[in-house]
């Protein structure tokens, strides 16, 4: 992608002379329907909400090892380190939630479970952290392959690395603002929060794509989903809910094995096994491989359609993909 002209923003693109049509008396043909050009997973041409979701899904078809690989080595390493993280402090959660209040004063109890939640609760932290910086880097990978399959380019894990190393620093630090910037909207009002995610939603593509700074990322971002917030909200909860749906198939047999494991137990200690967090990690495990790198991918295409739709980059990709335009 660095020699594919088709995703510099049009600000980095030089002026071209505009052609003036050639003298006469007859007037130009009126222009005919052109057929759809697709050398990859989508059409070059604007998109419809079921052909984002069709491509996000054959991109990952088309590129399994690299996609499907990829993000169980990323959704394995952050729920082993985060199971992990939480065992040490999972035994003195359950002592505490087992102890018999009768044998104890009340403030010894909860001061002990006080103790135990707080730890808890900061492995918990810790492993939240853990799972965004994985989904920070799967995003950025994958928009380097979806980039690659919409002009039906050959990519290898090496190539995508190297395209993708450059921009992994910036996109962390970008996406940590992200992060920040729409937490604080939260915190004053949700409405704010969610506002802001989708106006800032397409920074990670535009940053590895486009190649530019954090802040012109966001302004990208901005600009592209500027008069699109609605559709641009529409789609990233429909692909939302498609990973919901996906990530509670897959994780409801081993929450049903967990509670099998701990006889179907309604004390906390028995359901706060090793075994029951584990079997949770495995299915966590699953379903990340496929809901990240759909929800990803989704997002990429979601910043194609825009730039087709604002920018004309139809025409840029139809040539970058061979075909000259239409």
């Amino acid at each position: 992608m660095t020699e594919t002209p088709g995703w510099s923003s049009p600000d980095q693109q030089p002026n071209q002379p505009q052609q003036q049509p050639p003298p006469g008396y007859y007037a130009p043909p009126p222009p005919m329907p052109q057929p759809s050009i697709k050398p990859g997973v989508i059409p070059l041409r604007p998109l419809g909400v079921g052909e984002i979701v069709d491509g996000a899904i054959s991109t990952m078809r088309r590129y399994p090892k690299l996609i499907i690989g990829a993000a169980a080595v990323v959704a394995a390493i952050t729920q082993i380190i985060g199971l992990l993280v939480q065992l040490p402090f999972l035994k003195d959660l359950t002592a505490a939630v087992s102890v018999d209040p009768n044998t104890v004063s009340q403030e010894q109890f909860v001061q002990q479970l006080t103790d135990s939640l707080v730890g808890f609760l900061g492995g918990t932290a810790l492993s939240g952290i853990l799972a965004l910086l994985g989904t920070v880097f799967l995003s950025g990978y994958v928009t380097v392959i979806v980039g690659h399959a919409v002009l039906g380019e050959p990519v290898t894990f090496a190539q995508a690395w190297d395209e993708f190393k450059p921009r992994l620093l910036r996109l962390l630090g970008a996406s940590l603002l992200s992060t920040l910037v729409i937490a604080i909207g939260v915190i004053f009002c949700i409405v704010p929060g969610i506002w802001l995610g989708v106006m800032f939603s397409l920074v990670t593509p535009a940053l590895v794509l486009e190649r530019c700074g954090v802040g012109t990322a966001f302004g990208r971002s901005r600009a592209l989903v500027n008069g699109a917030w609605w559709r641009t909200f529409g789609i990233l909860v429909l692909s939302y809910i498609i990973g919901a749906v996906i990530s509670m198939i897959i994780a409801l047999p081993f929450s049903l094995l967990g509670s099998a494991a701990t006889g179907f137990s309604d004390d906390p200690a028995v359901a706060l096994s090793a075994g029951s967090l584990v079997l949770s990690a495995i299915g966590g495990i699953i379903a990340s491989t496929i809901t990240l790198p759909f929800s990803a991918a989704v997002t990429v295409l979601v910043y194609v359609d825009r730039r087709m739709r604002a920018e004309g980059m139809d025409i840029e990709l139809q040539r970058a993909a061979g075909h000259g335009g239409i």
